[in-house]
């Protein structure tokens, strides 16, 4: 009987979750006479699968597409490649101060993006960057503190004998990192990408900030342009929103275990 309870609760949780999606799917499919009706019709009566196709060319999303695909990729990238060598110079390294360096670098979680947003968008505006993809990639390449610290915990995880055998080898430190160290981090590196990506691809404030021109738009900020003056395209922003769901949801999927896997790895070892 608790069984029973217990899976009852957790299908009616999960209809609230699923819920919302279905609606968009179905609102994407219906036809402009369905939309607004009163009560709501959930499953329309005819099926307008072109609904896709004329969102998807109502705007250029396949230009949206490719510069989305290009500041996904390389702030991933360049967030795995920074975050690692820094993660690892924190883990293995013994020099004076690195505590409080690292306590400082995760003092900068606490400061909300909202107020860098004016300093950076003056500095990016004097380096003539404004207009451009280079200050949604740039700050990737810097690193991010909670995915230094989420590296940070997996390598001290790592017994440090690896290390000592390598060195004794003839390994450098960086042969260490890159033969031995990084191979081993596969779960976490692999968490921190679908977390990125994830952060990449939702991402629609910064866009707005920096870009004017819509040649250089964003999915997300290609959506925004279904909202007009005198009203709301509903139908293509529901067909756009469930087309652009699709990676993320397949990145999600196929990474799911590797996400876990990733987040029990790190530990809690200080």
């Amino acid at each position: 009987m608790k069984r029973v309870i217990v899976y009852s609760l957790l299908i009616l949780l999960s209809l609230l979750f699923v819920a919302p999606l279905f609606w968009a799917v179905t609102t994407a499919l219906k036809s402009p006479s369905e939309l607004y009706l009163f009560p709501p019709q959930w499953i329309p009566s005819t099926w307008e699968f072109r609904n896709f196709a004329d969102a998807w060319t109502i705007q250029p999303f396949t230009l949206f597409l490719k510069n989305t695909l290009i500041v996904t990729a390389l702030s991933t990238v360049g967030q795995l490649v920074s975050c690692t060598l820094v993660a690892y110079g924190f883990a293995r390294f013994e020099f004076r101060g690195r505590n409080l360096l690292f306590l400082i670098v995760l003092a900068t979680m606490m400061i909300p993006w909202e107020v860098t947003m004016i300093p950076q968008y003056m500095e990016f505006n004097y380096l003539g960057w404004i207009n451009t993809l280079k200050p949604l990639i740039v700050p990737s390449w810097f690193g991010s503190a909670y995915f230094i610290f989420l590296l940070r915990q997996f390598i001290l995880t790592l017994p440090r004998e690896l290390d000592e055998a390598a060195t004794i080898d003839g390994a450098s430190k960086f042969g260490i990192l890159l033969r031995i160290i990084v191979p081993l981090m596969g779960p976490s590196l692999i968490l921190v990408g679908v977390f990125q990506v994830m952060s990449c691809w939702n991402d629609y404030l910064g866009p707005l900030i920096f870009l004017n021109d819509q040649s250089k738009y964003t999915l997300t900020l290609g959506l925004s342009q279904f909202k007009g003056m005198f009203g709301v395209d509903m139908q293509s922003i529901m067909a756009i929103t469930c087309l652009i769901s699709i990676p993320p949801l397949a990145v999600f999927f196929f990474a799911q275990r590797y996400i876990v896997g990733g987040i029990a790895s790190t530990g809690i070892k200080g």
